[in-house]
């Protein structure tokens, strides 16, 4: 029987890495953050389908990750 990992949603589900997400954060600690970056950033379809399915919706994809997407 293998195990999936736990999902965090601190981290991006494509490189593991902390996605900095504001949201996260302020559900994390309680203190009220500005606006995440991810809401005014644009998300190629092609990188959204690499999210895997158990992270849809549940886990924000870091700067990086999008950033590389768009290069």
């Amino acid at each position: 029987m293998t195990s999936t990992p736990a999902l965090n949603p601190q981290n991006c589900p494509l490189c593991g890495q902390p996605n900095q997400c504001a949201m996260e954060v302020q559900l994390a600690t309680g203190i009220p953050q500005p606006p995440c970056w991810c809401t005014q950033a644009q998300f190629s379809q092609d990188l959204l389908n690499q999210v895997p399915e158990a992270a849809q919706g549940k886990a924000c994809v870091c700067a990086a990750c999008a950033k590389g997407a768009n290069s």
